[in-house]
């Protein structure tokens, strides 16, 4: 079964910095996009980060300069490095991938989310 797991959230001060990571297991053939999403409490879900399977990669401007997303193809993982952060970072941050599950036979279009890691910034 594919799934993707995130790992690294924690409680971190103003100003601070985690990493977060994100590793697909199972039978894939491909990850096209990787992504990372966040929701805060009573907000919506919102798009942070994005990366394509060629390396190019886009922000939301309230992370620009602050957040780096990165995915190693060989291992099949995705990381976030947040830096700088700030209270209004606080969220449950989501991995999110585009993917073909299978191999050379035969595969099809999943797209997966993780189960969510929790990043507190607080004093």
């Amino acid at each position: 079964q594919v799934q993707l797991v995130e790992s690294g959230g924690g409680l971190v001060q103003p100003g601070g910095s985690l990493r977060l990571s994100c590793a697909a297991s199972g039978s894939i053939f491909s990850i096209n996009r990787m992504a990372w999403y966040r929701q805060a409490p009573g907000k919506q879900r919102e798009l942070v980060a994005v990366i394509n399977n060629g390396g190019s990669t886009n922000y939301d401007d309230s992370v620009k300069g602050r957040f780096t997303i990165s995915r190693d193809n060989a291992k099949n993982t995705g990381d976030l490095q947040m830096n700088s952060l700030k209270p209004e970072d606080t969220a449950v941050y989501y991995c999110n991938a585009d993917l073909l599950e299978g191999d050379t036979t035969g595969y099809r279009y999943r797209e997966l989310w993780g189960q969510g890691t929790l990043v507190t910034v607080s004093s």
